[in-house]
């Protein structure tokens, strides 16, 4: 089956050949008939700290904004206002990396810095049809209220902020987040954390006009050392294609044995701020197959780290 599999990958992928943020959008343009008219389309990176992966979601941002419209962007984990970011890129007022280091400490880097003043950039281009940051989408939102209640609560600001503005919305998360998992189990945990999360909310109330993007990869250093995966996780077949980067329609038509592999319950990585390459089998999520999870993938074989702002000259 895994031969077939990355057979068909070669013969179906769309190679990427560019980690400039301000590179032209050639090689994602099939992206613009996957996401067709949707409402929302979801980046969910297997990592936040990969830059290949951050600048391939910059790009498909200004894609989604430059060419279909989109005029919302959510950065989950923090709010965007609260840190004065929105105001800058409606305004320019302030200092965006002064703002950045009073964010979540996944938001403090060159990357999202990238983002935001080309966000700014575009509104001076086009003040009279500007882009903006989804508004306060996550203020209800306490640990305390628990995880599951955490992933209602990150679809439900999306859905208000939709119904508030009529925008289209751009989500730029994490993985476990904006897949569609109804539920979806988050490994490593004591006990494994099985629950519904926010993509399953947002297909149930969009349907077809919520697009799942998952960002992966095969092996890097993000900053550590980290492994290929395992041989039965779904990013050991996506990386074992030959190709270094590309974008994987998951929707396309393909022989039954790709068809078992992309609709067979599976696993693949998920890797946050603490990782022990030891143990790299334990970083997942599972409770669904590729197909459910997302529309399309993009896939990066090798990964490098963001670049802190905390330790940039």
């Amino acid at each position: 089956m895994i031969e077939a599999v990355t057979r068909w990958i070669g013969q179906h992928a769309h190679r990427l050949t560019a980690f400039d943020p301000e590179a032209p959008l050639s090689d994602l343009r099939p992206m613009v008939d996957i996401v067709g008219d949707a409402e929302v389309v979801a980046i969910g990176s297997s990592t936040r700290q990969a830059r290949e992966l951050s600048v391939l979601s910059h790009r498909i941002v200004r894609l989604l904004v430059e060419e279909l419209g989109f005029r919302s962007v959510a950065l989950e984990g923090d709010d965007a206002s609260r840190v004065g970011l929105d105001e800058y890129i409606r305004t320019g007022v302030g200092d965006p990396r002064a703002m950045l280091s009073e964010a979540r400490s996944f938001w403090q880097t060159e990357e999202i810095l990238e983002l935001v003043r080309w966000m700014r950039s575009f509104n001076l281009r086009r003040p009279e049809d500007p882009v903006r940051f989804v508004g306060a989408f996550q203020e209800q939102i306490s640990p305390l209220d628990g995880l599951a209640s955490i992933e209602q609560s990150l679809a439900e600001g999306t859905i208000r902020w939709y119904e508030r503005t009529a925008d289209k919305i751009v989500y730029w998360g994490g993985l476990a987040h904006t897949a569609v998992g109804d539920p979806r189990t988050v490994s490593p945990s004591s006990p494994p954390l099985t629950h519904r999360n926010a993509g399953s909310y947002l297909r149930e109330r969009f349907g077809a006009d919520y697009v799942s993007i998952g960002m992966t990869f095969h092996h890097g250093t993000a900053p550590y050392p980290i492994p290929a995966p395992p041989a039965e996780f779904a990013d050991a077949a996506l990386g074992n294609a030959g190709l270094d980067a590309y974008l994987l329609d998951l929707r396309a038509d393909g022989p039954a044995p790709v068809r078992a592999w992309l609709d067979t319950p599976t696993m693949t990585r998920l890797i946050g701020p603490e990782y022990d390459p030891d143990d790299n089998a334990a970083y997942h999520i599972s409770g669904g197959s590729l197909a459910d999870w997302f529309d399309v993938v993009l896939h990066a074989r090798e990964v490098t780290p963001v670049r802190s702002l905390a330790n940039a000259h």
